[in-house]
């Protein structure tokens, strides 16, 4: 899951709780002492978000109908279009204010170093908003592909991606609906 899945579970959770799941993937290590214990924890929530998720029957059966050559990278490609689902299923009040409070916070609080120069630019293009639109996820997805090394295998998942749009959007449909009922804003997993 990405920012947008992450900062859904991460409800009610307080501020720390919440900016801690929009860093995580900017964090490397178990050592979270740098951090103040509630985003600490929602570092962890976040982590645990990503095992589960990436165990969870929907993702592996979408992984195996990526082309062969770009399945290795498919998850990631997987977590941005997440992301585009539920920006388009969860619309509304609540949606906005979410994103609103993210945009907060990664604009006032400082980013991890590995995050430092992408969180300005996430905030400023609203891209949390825009993930509606499939054709800017694609554009995001090749955009990662980018900061790899080698060929920009993201790229070319792309075409896979719109290919597949329909059995991606039921999978997700599965994925969301249990990992929700799964996964709790407090830390726990059921």
């Amino acid at each position: 899951m990405n920012f947008l899945a992450h900062a859904w579970l991460a409800q009610p959770g307080d501020d720390g709780f919440l900016y801690g799941n929009l860093i995580a993937d900017g964090v490397k290590g178990s050592d979270l002492s740098a951090w103040s214990p509630s985003v600490a924890c929602g570092i962890r929530h976040h982590r645990r978000v990503d095992a589960w998720v990436d165990q969870h029957p929907s993702v592996m059966m979408a992984k195996q109908r990526a082309p062969q050559a770009q399945r290795r990278y498919a998850g990631i490609a997987l977590d941005v279009v997440w992301d585009h689902f539920i920006s388009r299923q969860q619309e509304g009040a609540s949606q906005h204010q979410l994103i609103d409070r993210c945009y907060r916070l990664l604009s006032e609080w400082p980013a991890p170093q590995r995050l430092a120069t992408m969180m300005p630019v996430l905030v400023e293009h609203d891209w949390l908003r825009r993930y509606a639109d499939f054709d800017f996820t694609c554009r995001a997805v090749a955009g990662i592909g980018q900061r790899l090394s080698g060929p920009n295998r993201l790229a070319e998942l792309v075409p896979w991606l719109r290919e597949d749009y329909t059995a991606l959007e039921a999978d997700f449909s599965v994925l969301w609906s249990e990992c929700r009922e799964a996964l709790t804003s407090d830390g726990k997993t059921s």
